[in-house]
């Protein structure tokens, strides 16, 4: 069977396994029954190909080991490399089954998706498709997203795997996997990682778009969450009495910048995002996302928080003002060293070595990388070959998903033949 072939089969037998997060704040890990279902196949398959040191912990985390394969001769000591990659889809309202079909020889025009429902995807709405024509490409019915964030990269890991397992004469140092769920509602998988099963030098995750993206910066990022209790009163009395919590709310949020908000930043511009608000008479509840891809003003934005606080209880002195910040990920770029840098090298030379052109981004985002660098481990993040995460217009051409997997196959090989 051809390796194109190989990938597509696979890709579609997890996607097949429905396993949509829900948004939950991390009360309970995974949030959804389906990424322990997805997390068990893929246990079973470990388990199959010879992985040692197995695990699946109590919040689906599976971790394990494919054991070094050297030449009797070699004494060198090879780098441990890991690959993470998350169970979940992301829940964007749209159906949490996925029904892919494979266009095949693509012509160039626009794709019906799903003639019932009249969902086409256009080549005026996204030209990013004429790249591929001639190309087979996965797309969705046009009711879910496709699943390429991340069971491609699933897929990817799995198949390399499956190929080192069978092939012997491809040497190559310890390879550790850990498949998290619930990244798409808040990292919680690579949050609640036991680091001491995943004993690596470094690792990767291969969670971006298109043929050749490279992202080794990413937001640091924070949350916040202000809690205005007002006092309430009948209108009849309220005069000098009540102190509206909305109207606080509404004065707190008037206090940042305008122009430093998501729909008004591009590239490496931070932001201090106010996402929600809920209020009755008596409490209100501002919630905000704080990211920035410098440190240094990353917790400036902290700081101005607090800061803002503090005026809004000299403002309203009768209510009572409470505030929580939480970091929530950190820069990968904060975690190069000029030791571990060789991470980041093996991707451009890998890229090098298969006439791949690199697309740096500095990602206004975060990875489970982005966690996990933060724990030592850098974590960099290479292209699974898929445009248009999050929506039901994803699609993945398929040569590109060879690509990524070839990605995979050269960094083992370079790691090994760096010893």
């Amino acid at each position: 069977m051809k390796m194109q072939e190989q990938l597509v089969n696979r890709f579609y037998r997890y996607v097949a396994v429905e396993s949509q997060s829900i948004q939950n704040g991390g009360i309970e890990v995974p949030s959804s029954a389906g990424q322990w279902d997805l997390a068990k196949l893929l246990h079973k398959e470990c388990e199959e190909l010879g992985l040692v040191e197995l695990e699946l912990s109590s919040k689906c985390i599976l971790t394990g080991r494919l054991p070094a394969n050297l030449p009797a001769d070699c004494s060198c000591k090879i780098p441990s490399v890991g690959f993470v990659a998350h169970l979940d889809t992301v829940d964007v309202c749209l159906k949490p089954e996925i029904h892919p079909q494979i266009v095949k020889d693509y012509d160039g025009k626009d794709i019906v998706l799903n003639k019932e429902q009249n969902i086409v995807l256009t080549t005026a709405e996204h030209p990013e498709i004429l790249k591929y024509k001639g190309q087979d490409i996965i797309v969705t019915d046009g009711t879910s997203v496709l699943g390429a964030d991340n069971k491609a990269a699933i897929t990817n890991v799995m198949t390399a795997l499956s190929t080192l397992a069978k092939d012997k004469t491809i040497y190559h140092g310890d390879i550790y996997i850990a498949f998290v769920p619930d990244e798409e509602c808040g990292l919680y998988g690579s949050k609640n990682m036991d680091f001491s099963k995943f004993p690596v030098d470094f690792a990767y995750t291969i969670d971006s778009c298109e043929l050749g993206e490279v992202v080794y910066e990413t937001f640091n990022a924070g949350c916040g969450k202000v809690t205005i209790h007002g006092v309430s009163a009948h209108p009849m009395s309220a005069k000098g009495v009540l102190v509206n919590p909305t109207l606080a709310a509404v004065d707190f949020i008037n206090m940042f910048n305008r122009q430093e908000t998501p729909e008004c930043t591009e590239g490496k511009e931070g932001y201090i995002w106010c996402q929600g608000v809920t209020s009755n008479q008596s409490t209100a509840v501002v919630e905000l996302n704080i990211r920035d891809h410098s440190k240094e003003k990353y917790e400036a934005r902290k700081q101005m928080i607090n800061e803002n606080v503090e005026k809004l209880r000299r403002l309203y002195p009768r209510a009572k003002v409470e505030c929580e910040i939480a970091d929530i990920y950190g820069n990968i770029a904060d975690a190069v060293t000029a030791e571990n840098r060789k991470a980041i090298d093996y991707i451009y030379t890998a890229m090098d070595n298969l006439a791949i052109a690199p697309k740096t981004i500095a990602m206004r985002g975060g990875t489970d990388g982005s966690f996990i660098s933060t724990k030592g481990i850098l974590t960099p993040n290479y292209f699974t070959g898929a445009h248009n995460f999050h929506s039901r217009f994803e699609f993945l051409p398929v040569p590109s998903f060879e690509k990524s997997y070839q990605m995979t196959m050269t960094i083992i090989q370079l790691i090994y033949e760096g010893k």
